[in-house]
């Protein structure tokens, strides 16, 4: 019996204890398409001014490294989880996984800036394609309840152990061989997906007739990239910069018109009826503000210890090492507490977890000391964190059809992407101008650690205040959008 008649015999009954194996090697082969990708995101992070000094970036145009990959992610993954339930999302997991490993080729072999600004925009397209894709065949190859939830802990766990491990080994590769294997690492481990998607995972696609909503395509992914654009080049620059604020005001335009767009199609790529739905929009909410703090906290935290500390990167990254176990620890715990508390209680509980960690981090100093307390504040965070993600997915996928769940996991998939890519600009940016005010008249390494607390105790409050909001938000939307597995 395939994965998807599995599915359909156990639509209407209760949802089973325990996964086939044939169920087992689907979650296998997903979640190490997924893992890929989620390493990709900050793989590359710690050799950064290596690369621009081989390749000859100009100073400022270092960050742009890693915007390209996250603009283009970010932009394009919403068109994308739509594209894969009319086209057909295995088939759309494949064109992922192959523009990744020539886009990831083509890195490794750069011998320019625009040859390998080229690769990480292919790579980002490539990562937008295939999260939603892979994220929306884990959805309806398990059925809502224990087991989907199971399979969302897992998956959420690795993307975040991709995150952390990506960084680790970034620096490790870099210092012990060379940049350019954080691009070619990608090639086999892409080519083994690539030859046993097609064995053991069955193509699943939504019955959607219509014309596509092209309009509101072109307006979203050109809406989100000039947001994003904006949100980049303000922090890099200053909250000032002309261009900058004229791209956030092309962006806010765009996506308006996206709104109004969808309205009027016959076939919107976002129903606002969607949209509207509490579990949807809150359960984002949530999601947008773990992702968005906690990338920031991490790099603030990777700050402090390299410019007030002075770590190298390589020892910086290793810092993290923890918290990749503890988050690989809240993802396995995600499901039961869903289970026993509900889904609606466990995401703000996660979220004021992770708040609660981040504001420890303002009384980091000047003494190595120091370090103990940034293991253990971004270890515990890191689980909360976890638990916040898993369960943002399945507040967010939980109570609609399988013909919606490529549009659900692409929402979803965008809110990570797009918080990734916000949170370290505008923290970073709020650090940036504490510490230019206080080097007037401190040393660089006490400038650096004024800066860092300040945006920390931002961070840390913006993170409370959303858990509040999310719990207050979801306690008043009606029972039936609860998510509690039998």
């Amino acid at each position: 019996m395939s994965t998807l008649d599995e599915v359909s015999a156990t639509k209407n009954s209760p949802s089973p204890a325990f996964m086939t194996g044939r169920q087992k090697t689907v979650l296998a082969v997903l979640l190490g398409a997924q893992f890929i990708v989620s390493a990709d995101f900050s793989i590359l992070n710690v050799a950064i001014p290596v690369i621009g000094k081989d390749l000859g970036f100009a100073l400022a145009d270092f960050q742009w490294i890693a915007t390209a990959f996250a603009l283009t992610s970010a932009s394009f993954t919403l068109v994308f989880g739509n594209v894969a339930d009319r086209l057909g999302r295995r088939r759309m997991l494949l064109t992922g996984m192959g523009l990744l490993v020539a886009a990831s080729l083509l890195g490794g072999l750069a011998g320019s800036p625009a040859v390998l600004l080229t690769a990480r925009v292919v790579q980002g397209l490539a990562t937008g394609i295939v999260i939603p894709a892979a994220m929306s065949l884990l959805t309806t190859s398990f059925p809502e309840g224990p087991l989907r939830d199971r399979a969302l802990g897992l998956n959420g766990a690795l993307l975040s152990a991709g995150f952390t491990i990506g960084a680790v080994l970034g620096g490790v590769l870099t210092g012990v061989v060379s940049w350019r294997w954080a691009f070619l690492i990608n090639v086999p481990v892409g080519v083994a997906v690539l030859v046993l998607v097609p064995m053991v995972v069955a193509e699943s696609r939504a019955e959607r007739g219509g014309r596509p909503d092209v309009p509101g395509a072109v307006t979203v992914s050109l809406g989100l990239a000039a947001l994003i654009y904006g949100i980049s080049t303000l922090g890099a620059k200053g909250w000032g910069n002309a261009p900058g604020l004229a791209a956030m005001a092309v962006g806010v335009v765009l996506l308006a018109v996206f709104v109004a767009v969808e309205m009027r199609v016959e076939q919107p790529l976002a129903p606002l009826r969607f949209l509207s739905r509490p579990t949807v929009s809150w359960g984002n909410l949530g999601g947008l503000a773990t992702f968005t703090m906690e990338t920031a906290a991490i790099f603030l935290m990777t700050l402090y210890l390299q410019e007030t500390l002075g770590y190298s990167a390589l020892a910086a990254g290793l810092v993290f090492a923890l918290t990749g176990v503890t988050a690989l620890l809240g993802g396995v715990a995600a499901p039961r507490l869903i289970a026993r508390f509900g889904s609606r209680n466990v995401l703000p509980a996660g979220l004021l977890v992770q708040g609660l960690s981040t504001a420890a981090l303002f009384f980091v100093g000047h003494g190595h000391g120091s370090v103990a307390l940034v293991i253990a504040a971004t270890s515990i965070g890191g689980f909360g964190h976890m638990v916040a993600v898993v369960s943002y997915m399945v507040t967010a996928t939980s109570g609609l059809a399988d013909d919606e769940q490529g549009l659900a996991t692409g929402l979803t998939s965008m809110t990570q992407q797009v918080g990734i890519t916000a949170g370290i600009p505008v923290l970073s940016a709020i650090a940036n101008s504490r510490i230019h005010a206080l080097k007037t008249h401190e040393a660089a390494a006490d400038a650096v650690l004024g800066g860092v607390t300040l945006a920390v105790l931002i961070d840390a409050a913006l993170t409370v205040t959303g858990a509040l909001l999310v719990f207050a938000l979801l306690r008043r939307a009606r029972p039936r959008t609860e998510h509690r597995p039998a």
